[in-house]
């Protein structure tokens, strides 16, 4: 059986991509899923929100070739929950693969050894659409598209599915949306919620019934490395991603 293939996406960034990713994964993981989460952001938030070390070989590394993908897998405090992790040189990957052949594909062949090892691998892609989040695109089987609730969110939304049906189109028929998530919500204001409206009634099969409260024990957690079901197990937020988790896994199986 081959791992489920999810990435994390949206080119504007603080919407809560990372904090996604990284909790939905622990979540998994808790229901006794082998999860890898993978980073490909160079600002590698992903990989020391769960302790991962940017030192060792991870993703840039397994994409040039320089390391086997088993190798950059480190583990995380969470059992089952595995990572790779990004560095500073993933900033560089746009340019170096620009005039290579098959550019969009590095990424697919470099982690196709290992996908049979993992029930989930889980990437969270950076805050643009240059050439290494299309690589994520051409390898995902599903995207999830964290939204946080607010106006501009939802003028990037539209070019998010356009470029999103585009790599269908043309490079990777796999591709589906496997739900928008509403992030940093707030009841209390109107915006929050004519957002969460609006967006609701525009795509209602696409959105996740689970919205993602703004939450302070969820912003500090990746201070303390750890997911929020580590952190603070009885936490707003924990309740919130292991929900979605559970939403995540009955869409899969559909």
């Amino acid at each position: 059986m081959s791992a489920e293939k999810i990435i994390f996406l949206n080119q504007k960034g603080g919407v809560g991509k990372t904090t996604t990713a990284v909790n939905v994964g622990s979540a998994l993981a808790q229901m006794g899923k082998r999860v890898l989460l993978v980073d490909i952001d160079s600002q590698s938030n992903m990989t020391s929100a769960v302790s991962a070390d940017s030192r060792l070989p991870g993703t840039y590394e397994v994409i040039v070739g320089q390391c086997s993908p088993r190798d950059a897998c480190q583990p995380t405090p969470v059992k089952n929950l595995f990572a790779m992790a990004g560095n500073i040189n993933l900033a560089g990957l746009n340019i170096e693969l620009v005039n290579e052949e098959s550019r969009e594909f590095f990424f697919k062949n470099a982690i196709a050894p290992i996908e049979d090892d993992w029930d989930y691998i889980l990437v969270d892609c950076p805050p643009s659409l240059g050439l290494v989040t299309m690589n994520a695109m051409c390898w995902a089987k599903y995207v999830i598209i964290p939204l946080q609730c607010e106006y501009l969110a939802m003028e990037g939304l539209n070019m998010l599915m356009r470029t999103i049906a585009n790599i269908k189109k043309s490079l990777n028929p796999d591709l589906a949306i496997l739900g928008i998530l509403f992030t940093m919500y707030s009841k209390r204001t109107k915006l929050a919620n004519d957002v969460v409206e609006d967006i609701s009634s525009f795509f209602p099969d696409l959105v996740f019934k689970t919205i993602i409260p703004r939450n302070v024990r969820l912003s500090e957690a990746p201070s303390h490395g750890l997911p929020i079901n580590v952190y603070d197990a009885s936490s707003a937020g924990t309740k919130s991603y292991q929900s979605l988790a559970e939403e995540v896994v009955s869409r899969v199986r559909k």
